[in-house]
């Protein structure tokens, strides 16, 4: 039924775009490769604090997999992120006129 949904958008010339939010994620260091050189330890900046939590919002385009992704340390629901704002309104400008 979804799958059916943004063929008959995109049929229309309507860009169908799905919007999602992951997190939130702690903003700690991981476990992965490192960047020191072989042989020396680590070294962490004195002012390094390991606090806060990030989201990550993003757009998605089926009909071609385009994506779109934001970091973001805070998205209330009750109002559209101002980056989903900003992309939306880049989305909208490209698309024709409705006389074209």
């Amino acid at each position: 039924m979804i799958e059916d949904a943004y063929r008959l958008g995109e049929a229309m010339g309507l860009p169908v775009w799905c919007t999602d939010q992951a997190g939130p994620f702690q903003t700690i260091p991981y476990a992965g490769r490192s960047w020191q050189p072989a042989g020396q330890p680590a070294r962490l900046p004195h002012e390094y604090l390991r606090d806060g939590t990030t989201k990550i919002l993003t757009l998605f385009h089926p009909a071609d997999g385009r994506v779109r992704v934001q970091g973001a340390t805070s998205c209330p629901n009750a109002v559209l992120h101002p980056w989903l704002r900003r992309e939306l309104a880049a989305i909208l400008a490209g698309m024709p006129g409705p006389d074209a």
